[in-house]
């Protein structure tokens, strides 16, 4: 395995950074969370116009790294819209038998169709008024490509995240397109991708919060001097640098042991999100410390990555059930 990225990857991050720049600043986050939306159409058409949605594609020549690389981005732009739920739609259909299902996939890889994130227990849902369909199915279960439409109820709801608001849905006789069966290894295997896309969702916002502080510390004065030079706040800030690098290392192992199939993936996948997520909260903690006052204002805007790191945290479970199953994994 590599233990850099390739110039390749890096400039999937910068390209995804250079177009959330154009189209996704501050103050266009803070027009989307005062709208009843849940998509912000002009900045999703901009990442899909990226190629995004395909990553995941079998002969994309990318894998999940590429992908979570992408995830990243996000999570430090607070982008909107459901990239994870359209990624993993992707894999699934192109990976799919079912024809029906497949009829959809050049849409959904373009991100013409929209596809949300269903898996799991929760009837909260991210994007879902925005959804063309739902990935949806238990890891012990079938997975499914619901259509939204007849047989789909969207309620909507005051979600904390306001960069990805959520709604409560629920499906009765909605029309679904099994992808994978009860018992099929790709379940299991697209499950754990998702808590690697989240956790690299973790990471961005982490490492966000990480040099909002940093530069907030270097520019912010008191008695004659930046506040960074006191140093109870560089304690802080070394100790969010401490947490937030070492964490990088942890996703991109995840990552690469999902591509290579290796044994221990499904562990490393629930290591990474318990730990990432832990540490995403953490950071945003801090960092609302370390900004003193502004840090919770409304105009600021370090809120939106502390609601962020609340909802990745309990997304798909959380950080103590994923280190109960890795302990599972491991025969603990």
């Amino acid at each position: 395995m590599r233990f850099h990225l390739s110039e390749e990857q890096i400039s999937i991050q910068d390209a995804i950074r250079g177009t959330m720049a154009d189209n996704w600043s501050l103050n266009h986050l803070h027009k989307f969370a005062d709208t009843e939306s849940d998509l912000d159409q002009p900045s999703w058409d901009a990442l899909m116009a990226l190629g995004l949605a395909g990553i995941l594609l079998p002969d994309s020549g990318m894998g999940l790294l590429d992908a979570a690389l992408a995830s990243e981005v996000a999570g430090e732009t607070a982008a909107s819209g459901p990239l994870i739920g359209q990624m993993l739609a992707v894999a699934a259909v192109s990976r799919s038998s079912n024809d029906a299902a497949k009829a959809h996939l050049d849409a959904l890889a373009e991100g013409k169709s929209i596809a949300a994130l269903a898996l799991g227990d929760s009837e909260y849902i991210q994007c879902a008024k925005a959804a063309d369909f739902f990935l949806m199915g238990n890891r012990d279960g079938a997975l499914s490509l619901v259509e939204a439409g007849d047989g789909v109820a969207i309620e909507s709801v005051r979600s904390t995240d306001r960069s990805r608001p959520v709604s409560k849905v629920s499906f009765d006789g909605a029309k679904s397109h099994e992808l994978f069966a009860k018992g099929d290894p790709m379940v299991a295997k697209l499950f754990d991708a998702a808590l690697v896309l989240i956790a690299a969702d973790a990471l961005g916002g982490a490492q966000k919060c990480t040099d909002m502080s940093v530069e907030y510390a270097n520019e912010r004065e008191q008695f004659g001097q930046p506040i960074g030079q006191f140093q109870a706040l560089k304690h802080q800030l070394s100790q969010m640098a401490l947490e937030v690098e070492p964490a990088r290392a942890q996703l991109w192992y995840a990552a690469y042991a999902h591509d290579a199939g290796l044994e221990e993936a499904p562990r490393a996948a629930a290591m990474a999100k318990a730990h990432l997520c832990d540490v995403y909260v953490r950071s945003a903690r801090a960092a609302v410390a370390a900004h003193g006052g502004i840090g919770y204002t409304w105009e600021y805007g370090l809120n939106y990555w502390f609601r962020r790191a609340a909802l990745d945290r309990i997304w798909l479970g959380s950080p103590s059930e994923h280190r109960a199953r890795a302990a599972d994994l491991a025969g603990w």
